[in-house]
């Protein structure tokens, strides 16, 4: 069984049955069906040509993983992350909890410190409920222009995020994106590239981190987490075996890159099959 922990719906040119085509094509089971709801000006306008609705909730508004949902319910888990900086935010994530059946907070991609006060209070009511909390990370780098903003960040990087895992023990954390993976070498090009290359240098932040706080995840989708372990592969099969109770397997995309790459690895079948579905299934039971 192969289950993608992060995938949006009207994503990159797929539709519905263009998405399900593609899961059948690369034998996925199920997908978890994330949102991505900031301010207007919170987000890079690039992402404008990756989904066609940008409306008043952001890119990716919940409504959209609900359609999906509500025409092939066997093959979503239904993800929905409100902003926590809204007051109704809680209300909203408990309806549709109640409502829907969402399954995982996610994906939470804010220009805010996830330490914020009212992002710890969304995180431990999650924990409260059982969601599993997925968050993208970004550090500062430069951008093209002056507005909305000069620059784009999310999260207040893997500091602020430690101090959200820390305050929030009961609460399952899922870290994603390139101010994320950069970290799993102590190499210190986390805030000078989004995609640091070279071999995995002693000391990275995220081992320290996994070996800390038993309530921490990985998901290995998109391009930062594939480059994460691609660029040393002989580190990448230690970690993966390590950390193999703790890595979901994620795409952010419709290509098959992951697959390959865990595929070509030589891993014990036991860790490939808890990295393709048995971690995800043990968070969103």
């Amino acid at each position: 069984m192969i289950i993608d922990v992060h995938n949006h719906p009207d994503w990159h040119g797929h539709d519905l049955s263009r998405f399900l085509d593609n899961m059948k094509r690369y034998h996925i089971d199920k997908t978890w069906l994330l949102s991505w709801e900031t301010p207007a000006d919170e987000y890079d306008p690039s992402y404008i040509g990756c989904t066609p609705e940008v409306g008043p909730r952001g890119p990716i508004p919940f409504s959209r993983c609900l359609s999906y949902f509500e025409r092939a319910p066997e093959k979503f888990i239904l993800g929905y992350a409100p902003d926590p900086r809204r007051p109704e935010a809680i209300d909203q994530l408990q309806a549709a909890v109640s409502i829907y059946g969402v399954r995982v907070c996610g994906e939470l991609k804010l220009r805010m410190m996830y330490d914020n006060p009212d992002a710890i209070r969304m995180f431990q009511f999650c924990g409260e409920r059982g969601l599993p909390v997925l968050v993208h990370i970004d550090y500062e780098f430069p951008a093209n222009g002056r507005y909305p903003r000069p620059n784009w960040w999310y999260g207040g990087g893997i500091d602020a995020f430690e101090r959200a895992i820390k305050a929030c023990p009961e609460t399952i954390f899922i870290g994603h994106a390139p101010g994320f993976w950069a970290h799993i070498s102590g190499d210190n090009q986390y805030n000078k590239t989004s995609y640091p290359s070279g071999k995995v240098v002693p000391g990275g932040k995220l081992i320290e981190m996994l070996h800390t706080y038993p309530n921490l995840y990985c998901d290995i989708s998109a391009g930062s987490g594939c480059n994460a372990l691609k660029r040393d592969p002989d580190f990448a099969k230690k970690f993966l075996v390590e950390f193999q109770d703790r890595v979901l397997y994620g795409r952010d995309y419709f290509d098959n890159i992951h697959q390959e790459f865990l595929n070509g690895l030589g891993l014990p079948p036991q860790a490939l099959e808890k990295i393709y579905s048995e971690n995800a299934l043990k968070l969103v039971l």
